[in-house]
């Protein structure tokens, strides 16, 4: 159907059917806390805390060697209930968070995937939940945690790049497990400058200024191209028999697990027990606002997938990403306006988010796929996950399924792919 381009670009329609002006939408980084140079990542992450809570960073700076020899619990359970009030600013926040969530994922599942913990001692459990209830966070590891805020330059004066990069806090799975961190990190910082173009497209779109729409698009296009070019590092720093037996399973969560499918007792917060996911890659809010501002429209369990990886966001990233669902259809905008050139920025773009989803797949072929294949072939599944998430990923979901779905529905986006079929109809 032909849009009113004229009648487009003074009055469009929110979800609720209720008419704006265009002026309304206007949207700044500011407002959503997104950094222009890094977009999403904690810019200068607290590395330390008040004294008061050196409990804690002692316990998740050490945490490899006591998750080894199994001291880890102990010494949680040993650990007195300190209060989260003397913590001062977002940054202590967001480290307390961090460390928190490290602890929880190695008492968890320091004994692997045959005795995990079924209850999360008070000592843990209280102080976290009353840390993840100020910023806005669900009280486990999120992507939010060991990806955007997990992090420190080794030289203050150097560049930002893995060999000047270290991380805060680590699990077992050695140099891998940094590399696995790091360069996640990496891809994230290469999306602010899309993120920045994101916000000019949509800005744009309500004043039909297609030189600043194009602009902005190209910047989107180079955004994706670059992740996808740092995303390729991962095979150089991590290694697929390191991350499938050792490292993957301190991602899992407590949702739809079937290693604790009764979900995890939080003592002295609640009676029964939380039901939550573990990081995944879907809780990128990068993604999400690429996948917003293009107008991918996923399949309805992937949606829903996708709608609650939100709740392990922050709150004003969250929010980010919702703004822009609702702001004018670019897709519907660039058919209405006729433009060749606009097209192909848009497919550009969309070309670009489909390779870097079909490298994802390849990646999880190459680290959960195979080396799954291998120890069940062998006999001998390996110490930790073994085979119990080969099906399901660390957020709940069926990873090569899911990453199939979500990448099939970003291809269906492309202009030139809707009017070929559209032709082959007639």
């Amino acid at each position: 159907m032909e849009i009113d381009k004229h009648r487009y670009c003074t009055e469009q329609r929110m979800g609720d059917g209720e008419r704006f002006p265009r002026s309304a939408l206007q949207i700044d980084l500011d407002c959503f806390f997104v950094s222009e140079e890094f977009g999403f990542i904690l810019e200068q992450p607290a590395t330390d805390l008040p004294d008061y809570y050196r409990v804690w960073m002692g316990l998740a700076s050490n945490l490899t060697s006591l998750i080894q020899t199994h001291q880890l619990r102990d010494l949680v359970n040993e650990m007195p209930v300190l209060s989260p009030h003397h913590l001062k600013g977002h940054r202590e926040l967001r480290l307390a968070h961090l460390a928190l969530g490290f602890i929880t994922m190695g008492y968890v599942w320091q004994e692997g995937q045959h005795l995990p913990a079924q209850t999360l001692p008070k000592s843990l459990a209280l102080p976290y939940w009353l840390v993840s209830k100020r910023l806005g966070l669900p009280p486990i590891l999120t992507y939010a945690d060991s990806v955007l805020a997990n992090w420190r330059l080794r030289d203050l004066t150097g560049d930002i790049e893995i060999g000047n990069l270290d991380t805060l806090f680590s699990f077992p799975g050695g140099e891998s497990c940094k590399g696995f961190f790091l360069v996640s990190l990496l891809v994230e910082r290469a999306a602010s400058s899309g993120i920045q173009g994101a916000f000019s497209v949509m800005n744009s779109v309500v004043t039909c200024d297609i030189i600043s729409i194009q602009k902005g698009l190209y910047k989107v296009g180079q955004s994706l191209r670059k992740m996808k070019e740092i995303f390729e590092l991962m095979h150089r720093h991590v290694d697929p028999t390191a991350f499938h037996g050792t490292l993957r399973i301190f991602f899992s969560g407590w949702r739809d697990n079937p290693m604790l499918p009764g979900g995890l007792l939080y003592e002295g917060v609640g009676e029964e027990p939380m039901m939550l996911s573990g990081g995944s890659a879907a809780q990128s809010s990068s993604i999400q606002c690429f996948d917003a501002l293009l107008g991918i429209c996923h399949d309805v369990h992937a949606a829903s997938f996708l709608k609650r990886m939100r709740e392990y966001m922050l709150p004003s990233h969250r929010q980010l990403i919702e703004t822009l669902s609702v702001c004018p259809p670019l897709r519907d905008f660039i058919l209405s306006c006729s433009s060749p050139s606009l097209c192909i920025n848009y497919d550009s773009c969309v070309s670009a988010l489909v390779n870097l989803r079909s490298y994802h797949l390849s990646a999880v072929t190459r680290y959960i796929t195979v080396p799954g294949y291998r120890a069940r072939a062998m006999g001998c599944p390996l110490n930790g996950v073994g085979s119990a998430l080969d099906e399901t990923g660390t957020g709940g979901s069926s990873p090569l399924p899911f990453l199939k779905s979500i990448r099939d529905a970003t291809q269906r986006a492309l202009i030139s792919q809707t009017r070929l079929t559209s032709q082959s109809q007639r």
